[in-house]
């Protein structure tokens, strides 16, 4: 990851030094001389070593903007947008389940079209869309939510239903398919048969056995859900590692960059990590597949 991103960055068109210095008037003199106090003179090689020797020392590099550590300003906006993500992550469960539950149990019928066509909607639409729709309706127009800042829960609603519908209607419409299916297998025919409710079938057996695909779907959304925390921060006007990405990226901030993405892609694969750990909780099969490597 650390190489893919150090060479992408500096292979992009550009010069730090030129961006760092366009608003004074610097002269190609002054150019070179930030060019060789920021060691962009170095061999890409050289500069990539001396790059990885920081991060096994937990350096991310001093940006060129801030002047200050990129780990510092990292971790004090790295909450807003864990924060942002969790809770769209928390909302899009809270109404993806019981709505992939719902269609599942009203399967072909009335209830299961009407969620079905909402959470198609929910696909189609962009979270950065949908948070410009929200914005105008809910904010604009209607006055119930604050459009820009983080100084209240309320100013948290929209950018977070910005980002968990979209997530919502992808895991509603695979724990309905993932329900369907299990549903169809000889033990829960079986237990049917002997009389057991269809609620307990539900609960007992059939969510159990449904619910693993869900989780290991919302391990790899989370990472979507990060990468659109970018788009949504910016509209929203929040503090967060996407929008400091944002400005980074203007500013061809390298250090800050690398650190901002390398951060996201830890976060992502931690998250995975943790989603694999509850799905093999979840799953005896899964379990099983595991010990016997």
């Amino acid at each position: 990851m650390s190489l893919l991103v150090f060479f992408i960055l500096h292979l992009i068109p550009g010069d730090p030094a030129q961006a760092i210095l366009f608003q004074v008037g610097a002269t190609a003199e002054d150019v070179a001389n930030m060019r060789e106090r920021l060691g962009l003179e170095d061999p890409l090689w050289e500069q990539y070593f001396s790059y990885l020797g920081g991060l096994l020392q937990g350096d991310l590099g001093t940006s060129f903007l801030y002047k200050q550590p990129v780990s510092e300003k990292v971790i004090g906006l790295l909450p807003h947008t864990l924060l942002l993500g969790g809770g769209a992550l928390g909302l899009a469960l809270l109404v993806g389940i019981p709505a992939g539950i719902t269609a599942a149990l009203f399967r072909d019928r009335f209830l299961d079209k009407l969620v079905t066509g909402i959470a198609v909607t929910g696909v189609a639409f962009p979270a950065f869309w949908l948070g410009l729709l929200l914005t105008k309706y809910f904010a604009l127009e209607l006055g119930w939510f604050p459009s820009l800042g983080t100084g209240s829960l309320k100013a948290l609603v929209l950018p977070m239903v910005s980002l968990g519908w979209p997530l919502a209607a992808i895991l509603s419409r695979l724990l309905r398919e993932s329900l369907t299916e299990v549903r169809r297998s000889p033990y829960l025919i079986s237990a049917r048969s002997r009389g057991y409710s269809g609620i307990r079938v539900l609960f007992r057996h059939s969510l159990r056995s449904a619910i693993g695909p869900v989780v290991s779907m919302v391990g790899l959304q989370f990472g979507g859900v990060i990468a659109g925390a970018v788009a949504i921060e910016v509209i929203f006007g929040r503090p967060g590692v996407g929008s400091y990405l944002v400005e980074s990226m203007k500013a061809k901030d390298i250090p800050a960059v690398q650190g901002i993405i390398l951060t996201i892609g830890v976060v992502y694969l931690l998250t995975n990590l943790l989603v694999d750990l509850g799905r093999a909780g979840l799953e005896p099969r899964v379990r099983d597949e595991w010990s016997s490597r």
